[in-house]
């Protein structure tokens, strides 16, 4: 953005490359030993499934606590960024970087008055039914209490979804669904299994998380993940094939300006193919039981991330506001942010310690500031495409695919108009698409 060059932030930017990338080294260096065996955090997360809750307890102290262990240096490293970053903002003659952000994101489109809506929004609308939700949950494991370690668990004698082995099986098993849903979606993940641009297993060492990075020169993106045999590895194989989709389809372009689509449509791209995909489980599944459990497992899913995303993006503003603050100040301001939208039902008591430093797991903060409300956004928009999609499935992927090629030739409320969508995320939209979803969760 020639705008926003100042020669001055050359050397800021440099350094703030080189220690964005200092998460991932922290974070993918960890490692729990469960039952005599080591696993990375991403697969001990698989034993929160287990039936055994003793087991489910102790596994979910060792992932926090192993988290614990890191705390200083992760501290250490966001005061570094939020430093660099200031200094950057004010280089360019912003008043705080969260202004210099929004310009440099190309936020044309809403301000952060919205995103304070948004995050008002989510109490008032999402909390309720996540209040409800995790209600059921309680009632269906027929505990007393709900922790924190019970989130993911199955009632006794449900075993937890195996929905394949191998990263090759996954992504075979990827290839079908997508065929079924429309052919040419299974043709971009076959083009990619052929160029090798496919990394799904989680192993030692390997920095964590999951992403499709679009490829200029061939076209076919590549997609990064952590497989480790869960049902939301599924779901991210599904969210990152819808981006890889859309590089596809975006990929013809003339230049390479209009392949750098906002991520507020990004994001449509690979959460409405979650729920598009949802149809066709049952390349994953072919018992009628655990298919509709991963649905229903899905659609929780969609409502509980809401929160989560407020929180984030809040804290984000509260800290590029007061950049120059300690970590006693920074933990209070976070724990008031999580308390802010935070449930009713789960017992959070004794974790304090966790929970005044669970913001450390999310990369978003350290690698890309400000990357996280778009998740709320375009959830909202993948809502909004699903209902279409079940009034006439033809005509909402005709829409999706048009959207897409779009890439960022037209504005975002333009490529939304296009999908048959509206860009809006006020409290009435919110309560409208919440109150859709409620309803086909009620038909599971």
């Amino acid at each position: 953005n020639i705008e926003l060059f100042r020669e001055e932030n050359i050397p800021l930017q440099a350094e703030m490359a080189v220690a964005q990338q200092q998460f991932g080294q922290i974070t993918g260096a960890m490692m729990v030993t469960v039952n005599g065996e080591e696993y990375t955090l991403q697969q001990a997360t698989k034993f929160l499934e287990n039936a055994d809750r003793n087991l489910r307890e102790e596994v979910y102290h060792k992932i926090q606590g192993r988290r614990l262990q890191d705390t200083g240096k992760l501290n250490e490293l966001y005061d570094k960024l939020i430093d660099l970053r200031n200094r950057e903002a004010q280089n360019a003659g912003f008043e705080n970087y969260r202004d210099y952000r929004f310009k440099e994101l190309g936020r044309f489109d809403y301000t952060k008055e919205d995103c304070y809506q948004f995050h008002e929004a989510v109490k008032l609308h999402v909390l309720p039914l996540v209040n409800e939700i995790y209600r059921k949950k309680k009632e269906k494991l027929g505990l007393p209490d709900l922790r924190p370690w019970d989130m993911e668990a199955e009632p006794e004698g449900t075993k937890p979804l195996r929905p394949f082995t191998t990263g090759d099986d996954l992504l075979q098993k990827s290839i079908d669904c997508f065929e079924k849903l429309r052919p040419f979606f299974g043709q971009c993940l076959q083009k990619m299994q052929a160029l090798n641009h496919l990394d799904l297993e989680s192993r030692k060492g390997k920095a964590p998380g999951g992403y499709n990075c679009p490829l200029a020169e061939s076209g076919a993106p590549f997609i990064f993940m952590n497989a480790a045999g869960q049902m939301s590895d599924v779901t991210t194989m599904l969210h990152e094939g819808g981006h890889a989709v859309h590089s596809f389809l975006a990929h013809p372009l003339a230049l390479t300006g209009f392949k750098e689509y906002p991520m507020e449509i990004a994001e449509v791209a690979s959460m409405a193919m979650e729920l598009f995909t949802m149809d066709h489980w049952e390349s994953f599944f072919d018992n009628a039981a655990d298919l509709q459990r991963a649905k229903e497992h899905q659609l929780e899913r969609v409502i509980t991330i809401f929160p989560w995303i407020a929180v984030i993006d809040k804290f984000q503003h509260w800290i590029y506001e007061h950049p120059v603050h300690t970590h006693e100040e920074r933990t209070a301001a976070w724990v008031a942010t999580l308390l802010e939208f935070q449930d009713d039902v789960i017992n959070y008591s004794g974790l304090e310690n966790y929970r005044s430093n669970a913001w450390q797991r999310q990369l978003h903060l350290f690698e890309v500031p400000f990357y996280y409300i778009e998740y709320g956004i375009a959830q909202l928009g993948a809502i909004g495409m699903w209902m279409q999609y079940k009034k006439n499935a033809e005509q909402a992927l005709d829409n999706y695919c048009e959207a897409l090629s779009l890439g960022a030739t037209k504005t975002l409320p333009e490529l939304y108009k296009t999908a048959g969508l509206e860009f809006d995320f006020s409290p009435e939209k919110i309560k409208v698409l919440m109150e859709f979803v409620k309803g086909e969760m009620e038909k599971l």
